[in-house]
């Protein structure tokens, strides 16, 4: 079965690790919202403002290794999700 997703794609390199997801000085937050809203912060600001809903991201190699950090997800979600 093949299936097609469709939309505008944010294409990363390898190794964006979870202090590049969601960097340490934002592990205070508890808001998903609040959270998301910092997403990929650690490769730039304005990425996360700028996303635009239902976008994609497309990644290399060992995305999202690093701490295990728990908070990473979070802000994948809800950046792609809102």
């Amino acid at each position: 079965m093949e299936r097609i997703i469709k939309g505008p794609v944010l294409v990363l390199g390898d190794n964006i690790d979870t202090d590049v997801i969601l960097p340490g000085r934002f592990l205070e937050l508890t808001d998903p919202a609040a959270i998301g809203s910092h997403c990929l912060a650690g490769l730039s600001e304005t990425i996360a403002p700028q996303f635009p809903k239902g976008g994609l991201v497309a990644a290399g190699k060992n995305f999202g290794c690093g701490s295990s950090r728990e908070h990473a997800p979070i802000p994948m979600c809800q950046t792609s999700c809102q």
